[in-house]
């Protein structure tokens, strides 16, 4: 699957964002996202069926359970869970996705067409969240200088 910057852009400009992958574990990559999409003005939710609570906020169970239908869906599971989540996004008429970087599959992007998902898959969304910061600066400006960011 090759992504389109229009792709990529149509999600960052999401205002409600939710949030597969959010952990007990303080280390994983979902709680960095949650986190960093919290603290540039995005509405996030949390999501993790075996949770209640994700950093004083609520967390809930799926996608169905949240107060609001969000914009938008950022997975950063494992693969074969995100086949999952997207029937549930097509269920609840969601169309925009995206495979954070080894949340990414051939299943989950030919899931994502069979359900005519809009889906990024493979790339990092720390990168393009505005404005991009720290080490993400240099990995997307290193794509670029290479001709790797999608087009």
């Amino acid at each position: 699957m090759k992504n389109s910057m229009q792709a990529v852009n149509d999600f960052v400009n999401s205002k409600s964002v939710a949030i597969i992958g959010v952990s007990r574990n303080k280390d994983k990559f979902g709680n960095s996202l949650y986190r960093e999409m919290k603290k540039k003005g995005y509405t996030v939710y949390a999501v993790n069926p075996n949770m209640d609570m994700f950093e004083g906020d609520r967390c809930y169970a799926g996608l169905g359970a949240l107060p609001e239908k969000p914009e938008a869906v950022l997975m950063s599971v494992q693969p074969p869970a995100t086949l999952a989540v997207m029937e549930e996004m097509a269920r609840l008429g969601i169309k925009k996705g995206w495979l954070q970087q080894g949340a990414d599959s051939k299943e989950g992007e030919a899931k994502a067409q069979e359900l005519g998902l809009e889906l990024v898959s493979g790339e990092c969304m720390m990168m393009f969240i505005q404005p991009v910061e720290s080490i993400h600066k240099f990995h997307r400006g290193f794509k670029k200088l290479f001709g790797q960011l999608p087009k």
